[in-house]
């Protein structure tokens, strides 16, 4: 027959009980947690306030035109998926500049350096605007047969050149912050050059710098409304389009705002929720 153990620790059959809660940690505890809940609530009642007394003004004085909303609303979101579209291709492709970039400003062959620091300070040192008209309206008087090329990827070439730019420091500052050992053991191991680039210290830099590739992508989500200057039939075109047609342009520059605004609010939460995994995980190892 098996007998419980009933010694002075309150303990149960096979093992010790769970200690009794602290109650005043539980009490401080609860405290945060009416703290944090009333704070979203004024958060949110906040907005509500400011956002709807601006549309309820605008309502009031017969500013917008809720039909005309409803009848070309869906046309202008449509334009979401180019949008995206857009810009998910424009930050692919500026992280490979931004890796070549940067490998260039590491390097110590003076050409390579001399390339990539000219290349990073035209881009930067020039408007966003002036380089995708340039290489849309310019760039075919030096090359004829640019003048083919879709709209939609010389917008996409642009973007990525401009961000590549901006983001050649940023991985040039993630391969600085990989931990020498990494590199110095690899070496020790034989490895060339090339392959503990490849395998041991990019790994480790895009890791480090993921978040702030995540805000460049919310600023590209942005800044990809310029590419409507040359036509290519995103967000913003279709609003300015539909507005301009109809004298409504208070109505469908709304909704765009309102739609790049959602779409910027989605992908900090995002953001903020791969963040907080990958400093779990850090923490973990």
């Amino acid at each position: 027959m098996t007998v419980a153990s009933t010694g002075g620790f309150g303990t149960r059959a096979g093992g010790l009980a769970p200690p009794e809660p602290n109650p005043i940690v539980a009490a401080i505890a609860a405290q945060r947690r009416r703290q944090t809940r009333r704070f979203r609530i004024i958060f949110v009642a906040t907005w509500a306030v400011l956002i709807g007394g601006l549309l309820g003004a605008l309502v009031a004085a017969g500013r917008i035109d809720f039909p005309f909303i409803r009848e070309w609303g869906p046309y202008i979101l449509g334009g979401v998926w180019t949008t995206i579209f857009v810009a998910v291709c424009s930050i692919t492709i500026a992280i490979l500049f931004a890796i070549v970039g940067a490998l260039g400003r590491l390097s110590s062959n003076p050409v390579l350096f001399s390339v990539s620091t000219l290349y990073v300070s035209l881009v930067r040192g020039t408007p966003l605007l002036v380089q995708i008209l340039f290489i849309y309206l310019a760039l075919p008087q030096i090359i004829p047969g640019v003048s083919e090329v879709p709209a939609i990827a010389l917008g996409i070439f642009a973007l990525s050149f401009n961000y590549g730019a901006y983001m050649t420091e940023t991985f040039r500052a993630g391969i600085q912050a990989v931990p020498r050992g990494q590199t110095e053991a690899a070496e020790a191991l034989g490895m060339p050059g090339r392959t503990r680039m490849r395998r041991i210290v990019l790994p480790q830099a895009i890791r480090i710098i993921t978040p702030a590739i995540g805000n460049e992508f919310i600023s590209m989500i942005k800044d990809s409304s310029l590419v409507s200057v040359i036509a290519v039939p995103e967000l913003l075109w279709r609003a300015q389009r539909v507005g301009q047609s109809n004298f409504r342009t208070l109505e469908t520059l709304m909704i765009a705002a309102a739609i790049y605004w959602g779409l910027t609010i989605v992908l900090s939460l995002v953001q903020d929720r791969l963040e907080k995994r990958m400093a779990e995980s850090d923490r973990r190892i």
